[in-house]
């Protein structure tokens, strides 16, 4: 069990690893070693998820969520297969610990009157200004 926070926790069989051909470096094997880590963690289908994280995590993942709800995490940066796959680990769980801190309500407030007054002022001038540039009207 791969502990997330104190009411969160993901079984590892519902993380699949994969290993591929990075960009990053590499050394003399770059075009040898697979060290960049393909992590899968299918999101829709968790049962470790409550249902107010996994909504909340699927809109925070945006584009590296496939259509079938799986989260698609790549780590590359570093040399090693074990550093990647730890780099790789700690994005998934600080998404999920994102996740599960839910919004803050927006409280919908007023403009207080001093800033209705000042608003209203700006108004008048910028109407002097443009009457000032109106063509003089024959009289």
């Amino acid at each position: 069990m791969i502990r997330i926070t104190a009411n969160i926790a993901l079984d590892e069989g519902e993380i699949a690893e994969r290993f591929v051909l990075g960009s990053g470096p590499g050394g003399q094997n770059v075009n040898k070693v697979a060290t960049a880590v393909e992590l899968r963690f299918d999101v829709r289908r968790s049962p470790s998820l409550p249902p107010g994280v996994r909504a909340r995590l699927e809109r925070l993942a945006g584009r590296r969520l496939t259509q079938h709800g799986v989260l698609i995490i790549t780590a590359q940066r570093h040399r090693t297969q074990a550093r990647n796959r730890d780099e790789a680990m700690a994005k998934l769980i600080e998404l999920i610990r994102r996740a599960e801190k839910p919004p803050t309500p927006r409280r919908p407030t007023k403009p207080t009157a001093a800033a209705r007054r000042r608003r209203l002022d700006g108004k008048i001038r910028r109407g002097a200004t443009k009457r000032l540039r109106e063509t003089p009207r024959d009289e």
